[in-house]
């Protein structure tokens, strides 16, 4: 199995002149906790997570010095903190050097670098323009599809029948895509993710069945908590 197989396709991101306003909006909006940035053709630029949200929270509780007189007292990181903590911009906050992978690369691989590197999700490449996520929930999930769990490489009908399914997806009224995972093996589907409802799950199901080609579908959904609606 490669990443095509079983990345992400819907994916959210940012542009790189946003605002850090616009990622947090997105974030919450679509439930998750990074974005890619990219420039106007869509090529990767960076990634701002929580994590990068978060360290401008954390290093503004307690006491600092103004920033000039960091500046003065010749610390050679306070005019870069001072940006970070202070920028409304993405790119000034944002990670820029990103662990990616392109979409032949094989899921094994792609394991190991989640693991050395300790992140939880990679974007997938196509000629630099970002085309997909692989997350370790892709990988749990694909793991969790094969019997056997030998992830072997799809056939092409599979693989056909997978850019199907995602168009298929895309037609379900109010569903969050992005949030939806499947993969493909012998023309059996299964389906992972959120809904907001039984409506929505049932939705989802009868958009994947009458995908042709499709010869079975096993549905595992659950619900976001209420927290994640502002409940």
């Amino acid at each position: 199995m490669q990443a095509k197989d079983i990345m992400t396709t819907s994916v959210i991101s940012v542009p790189q002149d946003g605002k850090i306003e616009d990622a947090v909006r997105l974030m919450l909006d679509h439930h998750v906790s990074a974005l890619p940035v990219v420039d106007a053709d869509g090529a990767l630029k960076g990634v701002v997570s929580e994590g990068d949200l978060m360290r401008r929270v954390r290093d503004t509780d307690g006491p600092r010095r103004s920033w000039w007189l960091e500046l003065l007292g010749g610390s050679g990181d306070s005019a870069q903190d001072f940006v970070k903590l202070n920028s409304h911009h993405v790119t000034d906050v944002m990670t820029r050097d990103v662990v990616s992978v392109e979409e032949d690369t094989a899921v094994a691989e792609i394991a190991r670098l989640l693991e050395k590197h300790r992140i939880k999700r990679v974007p997938v490449l196509r000629a630099g323009r970002v085309v997909g996520i692989v997350s370790r929930a892709n990988l749990l999930h694909a793991l969790s599809a094969i019997p056997d769990g030998a992830l072997s490489k799809p056939s092409n009908d599979d693989r056909v029948l997978r850019a199907k399914i995602d168009e298929a997806l895309k037609e379900v009224p109010g569903a969050a895509v992005n949030l939806v995972n499947y993969t493909v093996d012998n023309g059996n589907v299964a389906v992972w993710g959120v809904a907001d409802s039984d409506f929505e799950e049932n939705a989802i199901r009868v958009a994947v069945e009458n995908v042709s080609g499709v010869r079975s579908v096993d549905i595992h959904m659950g619900r976001l908590p209420a927290w994640a609606y502002g409940i």
